[in-house]
């Protein structure tokens, strides 16, 4: 089983061929594939972390859409003084599957 950790906006995802994964906002080239940075790959028994070893892994993925997550709604409140903010947030994301490991 080959899998791979690899690093995405701020966060770490654990990826096969044929994960979908859903990531933050990444503009994908004009075939709609981006590369993601690999972290840690596990080869059945064989774990390679060296940085040096890692640079020449690529791992593929193909965009499948772009869409928006859930509303977050941010309220603060004072009491005794009158004051009320509300406002909203929705992140912006990119659902990917991945294609290669090599």
């Amino acid at each position: 089983m080959v899998y791979a950790v690899v690093r995405a906006g701020g966060r770490q995802e654990k990826v096969e061929v044929g994960t979908i994964v859903t990531l933050d906002r990444i503009k994908a080239d004009k075939d709609g594939n981006i590369q993601l940075a690999a972290v840690l790959l596990v080869d059945g028994e064989k774990i390679t972390s060296d940085s040096a070893k890692l640079a020449k892994i690529t791992v593929t993925a193909e965009v499948l859409e772009d869409l928006r997550g859930p509303k977050i709604v941010i309220q603060k409140f004072k009491n005794k003084t009158g004051y009320k903010k509300r406002q909203g947030h929705r992140q912006e994301l990119t659902r990917v599957k991945v294609t290669t490991i090599k």
